[in-house]
């Protein structure tokens, strides 16, 4: 099976299980991927929106029930759960609307807001606008970085894997630091 082809057969799912997990670096490469003609933006954007949501509403949970005791477990968790209940509490809705957009404080996010309480009708509500705008956002960024590419490099096809290695190589750097810092 070609790249083209595992990118066309399993892109959709590799993007509801990535934005699941994490999110901007594979929503990045599936906007990319929309834009070379592997996958349709619009379905990209439904996939990227459908697995971020039901990763945060899932720890959101998880939080809801466990995070307090988890809180208290872990205090190498103490200074980035400290910073998300001080933005919750002075900009709750701004903050639910775009935590994903904050790096290194999205992955916490859901579960210290579970932990601090809001009502899960008032987190769905926001995290549903909010899962929608980060989606839309980055999925289109995704596909600009193809169109900009492809004019400052007249035979992207050439390169397109290269460029996939390259984003997906940096994404994965940047989650293992991200980890092997906490």
């Amino acid at each position: 099976m070609s790249p083209e082809e595992l990118i066309s057969t399993y892109g959709y799912a590799a993007i509801g299980v990535g934005t699941f997990l994490e999110g901007e670096t594979i929503l990045v490469l599936g906007g990319f991927a929309a834009h070379r003609g592997y996958l349709e933006l619009p379905w990209v954007i439904v996939c990227a929106f459908l697995g971020t949501l039901l990763g945060d509403q899932l720890f959101f949970f998880i939080g809801r029930t466990k995070g307090k005791a988890a809180l208290e477990k872990r205090p190498h968790w103490k200074s980035r759960s400290e910073k998300v209940f001080l933005l919750l509490d002075k900009h709750q809705v701004w903050f639910i609307l775009g935590f994903r957009f904050l790096y290194g404080l999205r992955t916490v996010s859901p579960f210290v807001i579970g932990a601090g309480g809001i009502a899960p009708s008032r987190f769905l509500l926001l995290n549903i606008l909010g899962a929608f705008l980060w989606a839309v956002v980055i999925g289109v960024l995704g596909y600009l970085f193809g169109h900009a590419l492809e004019l400052f490099i007249a035979d992207i096809k050439r390169y397109e894997l290269l460029i996939l290695g390259v984003l997906a190589g940096t994404g994965a750097l940047l989650w293992l630091f991200h980890f092997q810092k906490n």
